[in-house]
Protein backbone atom coordinates (compact mmCIF):
# COMPACT_ATOMS: atom_id res chain seq x y z
CA UNK A 1 0.00 0.00 0.00
CA UNK A 2 2.85 2.17 1.10
CA UNK A 3 6.33 2.04 0.26
CA UNK A 4 9.46 3.37 1.23
CA UNK A 5 12.74 2.24 -1.38
CA UNK A 6 15.91 3.43 0.14
CA UNK A 7 14.62 6.77 0.69
CA UNK A 8 17.82 9.24 1.90
CA UNK A 9 16.61 12.91 3.31
CA UNK A 10 19.30 15.03 4.18
CA UNK A 11 19.35 18.85 5.47
CA UNK A 12 22.13 21.51 4.99
CA UNK A 13 24.21 21.98 8.32
CA UNK A 14 26.76 24.11 10.10
CA UNK A 15 30.29 24.18 7.73
CA UNK A 16 28.97 22.83 4.45
CA UNK A 17 27.96 19.43 6.34
CA UNK A 18 24.79 17.84 5.35
CA UNK A 19 22.68 15.70 8.22
CA UNK A 20 21.66 12.64 6.97
CA UNK A 21 18.02 12.35 9.21
CA UNK A 22 17.12 9.51 6.86
CA UNK A 23 19.68 7.09 5.44
CA UNK A 24 18.70 4.41 3.13
CA UNK A 25 15.83 3.40 4.40
CA UNK A 26 13.30 0.15 2.91
CA UNK A 27 10.11 -0.12 4.10
CA UNK A 28 6.50 -1.10 3.36
CA UNK A 29 2.82 -0.99 4.90
CA UNK A 30 0.30 -3.99 3.13
CA UNK A 31 -3.35 -3.07 3.59
CA UNK A 32 -4.78 -3.47 7.05
CA UNK A 33 -1.34 -3.90 8.79
CA UNK A 34 -0.31 -1.63 11.70
CA UNK A 35 3.34 -1.08 11.57
CA UNK A 36 5.81 0.21 14.50
CA UNK A 37 8.10 2.75 14.22
CA UNK A 38 10.18 2.96 16.98
CA UNK A 39 13.75 4.38 18.22
CA UNK A 40 14.52 7.12 20.48
CA UNK A 41 14.24 10.78 20.18
CA UNK A 42 16.16 11.87 17.24
CA UNK A 43 16.84 8.72 14.69
CA UNK A 44 14.63 10.24 12.16
CA UNK A 45 11.23 9.05 12.60
CA UNK A 46 9.09 11.89 12.24
CA UNK A 47 11.35 13.02 9.50
CA UNK A 48 10.46 9.39 7.54
CA UNK A 49 7.33 9.71 7.96
CA UNK A 50 6.64 13.35 6.79
CA UNK A 51 8.69 11.99 4.10
CA UNK A 52 6.31 9.24 3.43
CA UNK A 53 3.03 12.01 3.67
CA UNK A 54 4.76 13.84 0.59
CA UNK A 55 5.54 16.73 2.72
CA UNK A 56 9.61 16.20 2.74
CA UNK A 57 10.87 15.39 -0.68
CA UNK A 58 13.45 12.46 -0.63
CA UNK A 59 17.27 14.01 -0.97
CA UNK A 60 17.06 10.06 -3.57
CA UNK A 61 14.87 6.92 -3.55
CA UNK A 62 11.34 6.74 -3.71
CA UNK A 63 7.99 6.88 -1.94
CA UNK A 64 5.73 4.95 -3.58
CA UNK A 65 1.24 4.60 -2.69
CA UNK A 66 -0.04 1.41 -4.48
CA UNK A 67 2.58 0.99 -6.84
CA UNK A 68 3.01 3.96 -7.82
CA UNK A 69 5.85 6.60 -7.20
CA UNK A 70 4.39 9.25 -5.30
CA UNK A 71 4.34 12.72 -7.63
CA UNK A 72 4.70 15.70 -6.14
CA UNK A 73 2.62 18.22 -8.70
CA UNK A 74 -0.01 19.71 -6.59
CA UNK A 75 -2.87 18.02 -8.42
CA UNK A 76 -1.65 14.56 -7.86
CA UNK A 77 -0.29 15.33 -4.26
CA UNK A 78 -3.45 16.42 -3.22
CA UNK A 79 -4.86 13.14 -4.22
CA UNK A 80 -2.20 10.94 -2.83
CA UNK A 81 -2.97 12.88 0.93
CA UNK A 82 -7.05 11.93 1.10
CA UNK A 83 -5.60 7.97 0.80
CA UNK A 84 -2.73 8.90 3.59
CA UNK A 85 -3.35 10.53 6.75
CA UNK A 86 -1.85 12.26 9.53
CA UNK A 87 -2.81 11.86 13.02
CA UNK A 88 -0.58 14.24 15.19
CA UNK A 89 1.06 13.52 18.91
CA UNK A 90 -0.88 16.78 20.46
CA UNK A 91 -4.33 17.49 19.89
CA UNK A 92 -4.72 20.19 21.87
CA UNK A 93 -1.75 21.53 19.38
CA UNK A 94 -3.13 20.51 16.14
CA UNK A 95 -6.27 22.04 17.04
CA UNK A 96 -7.26 25.57 16.30
CA UNK A 97 -8.89 27.03 19.42
CA UNK A 98 -11.19 29.12 17.17
CA UNK A 99 -12.84 26.28 15.81
CA UNK A 100 -15.63 24.17 17.00
CA UNK A 101 -15.46 20.33 16.60
CA UNK A 102 -17.48 20.87 13.35
CA UNK A 103 -15.29 23.24 11.20
CA UNK A 104 -12.16 21.11 12.45
CA UNK A 105 -13.77 17.82 10.92
CA UNK A 106 -15.12 19.63 8.01
CA UNK A 107 -11.98 21.42 6.66
CA UNK A 108 -10.78 18.18 4.60
CA UNK A 109 -13.64 17.78 2.95
CA UNK A 110 -14.28 21.36 2.34
CA UNK A 111 -10.54 21.23 0.90
CA UNK A 112 -11.62 18.48 -1.65
CA UNK A 113 -14.79 19.80 -2.43
CA UNK A 114 -16.85 16.30 -0.92
CA UNK A 115 -20.26 16.13 -1.44
CA UNK A 116 -22.84 16.14 1.99
CA UNK A 117 -20.38 17.72 4.40
CA UNK A 118 -22.54 16.81 7.39
CA UNK A 119 -22.98 13.79 6.67
CA UNK A 120 -19.46 12.99 6.16
CA UNK A 121 -18.76 15.01 9.31
CA UNK A 122 -20.94 13.20 11.59
CA UNK A 123 -19.93 9.80 10.15
CA UNK A 124 -16.19 10.61 10.87
CA UNK A 125 -17.02 11.67 14.49
CA UNK A 126 -19.47 8.51 15.06
CA UNK A 127 -16.44 6.12 13.57
CA UNK A 128 -13.92 7.81 16.19
CA UNK A 129 -16.30 6.95 18.87
CA UNK A 130 -18.25 10.57 19.04
CA UNK A 131 -21.73 9.52 19.59
CA UNK A 132 -24.41 11.11 19.06
CA UNK A 133 -21.77 13.70 16.61
CA UNK A 134 -24.17 16.04 16.43
CA UNK A 135 -23.40 16.48 20.30
CA UNK A 136 -20.15 17.52 19.57
CA UNK A 137 -20.65 19.82 16.26
CA UNK A 138 -20.76 23.56 18.07
CA UNK A 139 -18.04 22.11 20.65
CA UNK A 140 -14.31 24.22 21.35
CA UNK A 141 -11.12 21.89 21.96
CA UNK A 142 -11.01 23.46 25.55
CA UNK A 143 -14.87 22.06 26.30
CA UNK A 144 -12.90 18.30 25.26
CA UNK A 145 -10.80 15.95 27.23
CA UNK A 146 -7.74 14.67 26.12
CA UNK A 147 -8.84 11.63 24.52
CA UNK A 148 -12.05 13.52 23.20
CA UNK A 149 -9.94 15.85 21.48
CA UNK A 150 -7.51 13.40 20.25
CA UNK A 151 -10.53 11.51 18.48
CA UNK A 152 -11.48 14.86 17.00
CA UNK A 153 -8.25 14.86 14.93
CA UNK A 154 -8.85 10.91 14.10
CA UNK A 155 -12.38 11.84 12.71
CA UNK A 156 -10.64 14.82 10.90
CA UNK A 157 -8.20 12.24 9.48
CA UNK A 158 -11.48 10.02 8.33
CA UNK A 159 -13.10 12.41 6.56
CA UNK A 160 -11.62 11.72 3.65
CA UNK A 161 -12.19 8.23 3.84
CA UNK A 162 -8.32 7.22 3.67
CA UNK A 163 -6.58 3.78 2.87
CA UNK A 164 -3.96 4.96 5.60
CA UNK A 165 -2.90 6.74 8.54
CA UNK A 166 0.47 7.63 9.96
CA UNK A 167 0.11 8.73 13.37
CA UNK A 168 3.19 10.11 15.08
CA UNK A 169 3.34 9.57 19.00
CA UNK A 170 -0.74 9.17 18.83
CA UNK A 171 -1.12 8.18 23.07
CA UNK A 172 2.07 10.33 24.04
CA UNK A 173 0.22 13.17 25.96
CA UNK A 174 -2.55 11.35 27.19
CA UNK A 175 -3.34 9.87 30.46
CA UNK A 176 -2.86 6.07 31.26
CA UNK A 177 -6.38 5.55 31.40
CA UNK A 178 -7.49 6.65 28.13
CA UNK A 179 -4.73 5.22 26.03
CA UNK A 180 -5.92 2.21 25.73
CA UNK A 181 -8.60 3.45 24.19
CA UNK A 182 -7.33 5.66 21.62
CA UNK A 183 -5.25 1.96 20.53
CA UNK A 184 -8.62 0.06 20.50
CA UNK A 185 -10.32 2.74 18.19
CA UNK A 186 -7.28 2.19 16.06
CA UNK A 187 -7.65 -1.88 16.50
CA UNK A 188 -11.02 -1.56 15.46
CA UNK A 189 -10.49 0.98 12.40
CA UNK A 190 -8.32 -1.79 10.82
CA UNK A 191 -10.83 -4.12 11.80
CA UNK A 192 -13.77 -2.09 10.20
CA UNK A 193 -12.57 0.06 7.56
CA UNK A 194 -9.41 -2.20 6.70
CA UNK A 195 -7.18 1.12 7.20
CA UNK A 196 -3.41 0.60 7.33
CA UNK A 197 -1.82 2.37 9.65
CA UNK A 198 2.20 3.51 10.50
CA UNK A 199 2.56 4.41 14.35
CA UNK A 200 5.62 6.28 15.18
CA UNK A 201 6.70 6.03 18.77
CA UNK A 202 9.60 5.53 21.48
CA UNK A 203 7.08 3.12 23.01
CA UNK A 204 7.71 -0.46 22.83
CA UNK A 205 5.01 -1.30 25.38
CA UNK A 206 2.69 0.42 22.81
CA UNK A 207 4.06 -1.39 19.88
CA UNK A 208 3.62 -4.61 21.70
CA UNK A 209 0.06 -4.07 22.01
CA UNK A 210 -0.82 -2.51 18.81
CA UNK A 211 1.17 -3.45 15.69
CA UNK A 212 1.55 -6.84 13.23
CA UNK A 213 5.10 -5.71 12.56
CA UNK A 214 8.11 -3.62 14.22
CA UNK A 215 10.92 -1.62 12.43
CA UNK A 216 13.60 -0.26 14.97
CA UNK A 217 14.81 3.03 13.64
CA UNK A 218 18.45 4.39 14.67
CA UNK A 219 20.66 7.20 13.60
CA UNK A 220 18.39 7.48 9.89
CA UNK A 221 18.28 3.81 9.21
CA UNK A 222 16.15 0.79 10.43
CA UNK A 223 18.62 -1.75 12.35
CA UNK A 224 15.92 -4.69 13.13
CA UNK A 225 12.78 -5.36 11.81
CA UNK A 226 9.99 -8.33 11.34
CA UNK A 227 6.80 -9.47 13.24
CA UNK A 228 6.01 -7.96 16.54
CA UNK A 229 6.17 -11.27 18.49
CA UNK A 230 9.59 -12.10 17.09
CA UNK A 231 11.35 -8.87 17.54
CA UNK A 232 9.98 -8.29 21.02
CA UNK A 233 10.36 -11.57 22.67
CA UNK A 234 13.61 -11.91 20.85
CA UNK A 235 15.65 -9.25 19.73
CA UNK A 236 18.75 -9.23 18.07
CA UNK A 237 19.85 -6.04 17.86
CA UNK A 238 21.52 -4.59 20.87
CA UNK A 239 20.07 -1.34 20.41
CA UNK A 240 16.19 -3.45 20.28
CA UNK A 241 17.74 -5.29 23.50
CA UNK A 242 18.75 -1.74 25.16
CA UNK A 243 14.82 -0.14 24.23
CA UNK A 244 13.02 -2.97 26.25
CA UNK A 245 15.41 -2.94 28.78
CA UNK A 246 13.82 -0.44 30.47
CA UNK A 247 10.19 -2.23 30.22
CA UNK A 248 8.92 -2.88 33.92
CA UNK A 249 8.80 -6.43 33.13
CA UNK A 250 12.60 -6.36 31.74
CA UNK A 251 15.02 -8.54 34.01
CA UNK A 252 17.89 -6.31 33.20
CA UNK A 253 18.30 -2.57 32.54
CA UNK A 254 20.71 -1.37 29.59
CA UNK A 255 22.41 1.73 30.11
CA UNK A 256 23.60 2.97 26.59
CA UNK A 257 26.57 5.34 27.13
CA UNK A 258 26.53 8.87 25.52
CA UNK A 259 24.19 10.63 23.26
CA UNK A 260 22.79 9.37 19.62
CA UNK A 261 25.40 10.75 17.37
CA UNK A 262 25.41 13.54 15.74
CA UNK A 263 23.56 13.06 12.08
CA UNK A 264 26.11 15.25 10.02
CA UNK A 265 28.94 13.12 11.37
CA UNK A 266 27.38 8.95 11.34
CA UNK A 267 30.35 6.63 12.85
CA UNK A 268 32.04 4.49 10.36
CA UNK A 269 31.07 0.75 10.18
CA UNK A 270 28.13 0.09 12.39
CA UNK A 271 26.92 3.39 13.30
CA UNK A 272 25.84 2.24 16.70
CA UNK A 273 29.20 0.76 18.23
CA UNK A 274 30.14 3.93 19.79
CA UNK A 275 26.95 3.20 22.39
CA UNK A 276 26.68 -0.32 21.92
CA UNK A 277 27.22 -2.77 24.85
CA UNK A 278 28.30 -5.63 22.95
CA UNK A 279 30.86 -3.90 21.24
CA UNK A 280 32.39 -2.99 24.56
CA UNK A 281 32.55 -6.43 25.81
CA UNK A 282 34.29 -8.03 22.40
CA UNK A 283 37.82 -7.88 21.98
CA UNK A 284 37.52 -8.16 19.05
CA UNK A 285 35.32 -6.85 17.06
CA UNK A 286 37.05 -4.67 14.42
CA UNK A 287 34.45 -5.01 11.35
CA UNK A 288 32.02 -2.83 14.02
CA UNK A 289 34.02 -0.28 13.55
CA UNK A 290 34.96 -0.21 10.13
CA UNK A 291 32.96 -2.69 7.61
CA UNK A 292 29.54 -0.70 6.90
CA UNK A 293 26.26 -2.78 7.32
CA UNK A 294 23.93 -3.42 4.55
CA UNK A 295 20.30 -1.42 4.22
CA UNK A 296 17.46 -3.73 5.40
CA UNK A 297 14.93 -4.68 2.76
CA UNK A 298 11.61 -4.41 2.85
CA UNK A 299 10.88 -8.25 3.52
CA UNK A 300 8.68 -8.98 6.51
CA UNK A 301 10.80 -11.47 7.79
CA UNK A 302 12.69 -10.60 10.86
CA UNK A 303 16.36 -9.31 9.92
CA UNK A 304 18.79 -7.34 11.74
CA UNK A 305 21.81 -5.02 10.34
CA UNK A 306 24.32 -6.24 13.23
CA UNK A 307 27.96 -7.85 12.97
CA UNK A 308 27.55 -9.38 16.15
CA UNK A 309 24.01 -10.41 15.75
CA UNK A 310 23.67 -14.34 16.53
CA UNK A 311 21.29 -14.50 13.17
CA UNK A 312 23.03 -13.26 9.50
CA UNK A 313 22.38 -10.12 8.47
CA UNK A 314 20.13 -9.82 5.80
CA UNK A 315 21.99 -7.88 2.67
Amino acid sequence: MLEATDVRVEFGGRGGRRARAVDGVNLTVAPGEIVALVGESGCGKTTLARTLLGLERPTSGQVSYDGTPLSYTGRRLRAFRRQVQLVLQDPMGSLNPRQTVYEAVAEGPRIHGLPDEEKVVADALSRAGLRPPERFFLRYPHELSGGQRQRVVIAGALALSPKVLIADEPVASLDASVRGEILSLLLRLRDDLGLAALVVTHDLGLAWNIADRVAVMYLGRIVESGPTEDVLTNPQHPYTQALLSVLPESPERIVLTGEPPDPTRIPTGCRFHPRCQLFAATQDAEACRTTPLPTLTATADPQVACHLAPVPTTA
